[in-house]
């Protein structure tokens, strides 16, 4: 007889672009091998400059120093959860926490997300489970992308699911496996671009960008990156964009319209060449990205896809969705992290967990 799971979690999740943290209570119910989920409510709470800068700075912080950050940011995330689950009087079975990432280095077999989950638990009272990562990089896998075993148990009607946030990432199932990987960075470049350059958080709509012109000899040398012709598994960090992409756009001497409408022709023409050469014709596109009409406008006409946009709950927290639900599955002991993705040496059960269950309020 087939076991029913029914499990009512809350996700966060902070992407490296920096737009704040995202709160999802998500209700799923599954038998293993078939689910279904709803999401009973969301929001997304803005850093706040002071935050944003702490973390922005995090890499550069010595070591004991990092470690209090990782608790007082665990304890803040612990904090934006109590609150945010007392206004809708609601008690999830746990907590299932993404952290922000700092270091991301696989090739080193480190990975770290700031955001202690002892501290949120202590905080909330509420189990906690966090740290989805680092299993999978010891056993010698990417540690990302980690939403595909989500896409293919909750989103397996789409043939292609193209996340845009602040790396671009794409999951697809070939040949019975699944497969996923970082393609570029998106909103994490662009952003960055807008906030230095025209003392605005994002490019809003593509506006700025679209009033540009493409300076091809800077494209040129985008394109030719070496980690766009790198075979997956393979997984970006913002160390790579600090590294590779910034040097080559600040060298420049272009206007700000012509960097940004450069670097968005890059990053069209290396999402169209992966989606082109990608079996399936259904595309769900969701993430911040899928916000930005002048990136979306560039895709369109660089694919023959079907590219589709869903309602705004689901671009907006499909990535807290599936870390409540890699956080289902590691409660289960299923595996979450899976080897075809990472190149790890195995499927894995990644996430660390913070039993208190037995505290008294």
């Amino acid at each position: 007889m087939t076991t029913k799971h029914n499990f009512v979690v809350l996700g966060l999740m902070s992407g490296t672009s920096l737009d704040g943290v995202d709160l999802a209570l998500c209700h799923f119910t599954g038998d293993n091998n078939e689910w279904t989920y709803s999401i009973e409510a969301a929001r997304t709470i803005p850093y706040s400059n002071e935050w944003k800068n702490r973390l922005i700075a995090a890499e550069t912080f010595p070591g004991i120093d990092l470690l209090l950050l990782h608790k007082t940011y665990g304890a803040f995330l612990g904090e934006l959860a109590h609150t945010f689950l007392k206004e809708r009087k609601a008690v999830p079975h746990f907590i299932a926490s993404h952290g922000h990432t700092i270091f991301h280095q696989p090739e080193k077999k480190l990975t770290f997300q700031l955001g202690d989950g002892a501290s949120i638990a202590a905080t909330t009272r509420i189990t906690t489970i966090s740290d989805f990562r680092s299993l999978d990089v010891a056993l010698g896998g990417q540690g990302a992308p980690l939403v595909p075993i989500g896409d293919e148990l909750l989103f397996h009607e789409y043939n292609q699911c193209l996340n845009l946030g602040g790396f671009a990432n794409i999951s697809f199932s070939e040949k019975g496996s699944r497969k996923a990987y970082d393609i570029c960075s998106v909103n994490l470049i662009l952003n960055y671009l807008a906030a230095k350059y025209c003392n605005t958080p994002y490019d809003k709509n593509g506006s700025i960008g679209r009033s540009g012109k493409v300076n091809h000899a800077l494209l040129d040398q985008l394109n030719k990156l070496g980690y766009f012709e790198q075979k997956p598994p393979k997984s970006l960090s913002r160390e790579w964009v600090v590294k590779n992409m910034l040097p080559l756009i600040e060298s420049q001497e272009l206007t700000i319209p012509d960097k940004l409408r450069t670097v968005y022709e890059n990053i069209a023409v290396q999402l169209t060449k992966v989606i082109n050469a990608t079996p399936g014709n259904n595309i769900l596109v969701t993430g911040g990205g899928a916000y930005n009409i002048f990136l979306v406008e560039l895709i369109k006409e660089k694919t023959r896809m079907n590219i589709i946009v869903p309602d705004k709950m689901v671009i907006d927290f499909k990535e807290a969705l599936i870390f409540a639900f890699l956080g289902v599955l590691r409660f289960l002991d299923i595996p979450n992290c899976l080897a075809s993705v990472t190149g790890a040496k195995k499927d894995n059960l990644g996430g660390v967990i913070f039993n208190v269950s037995t505290f008294q309020p």
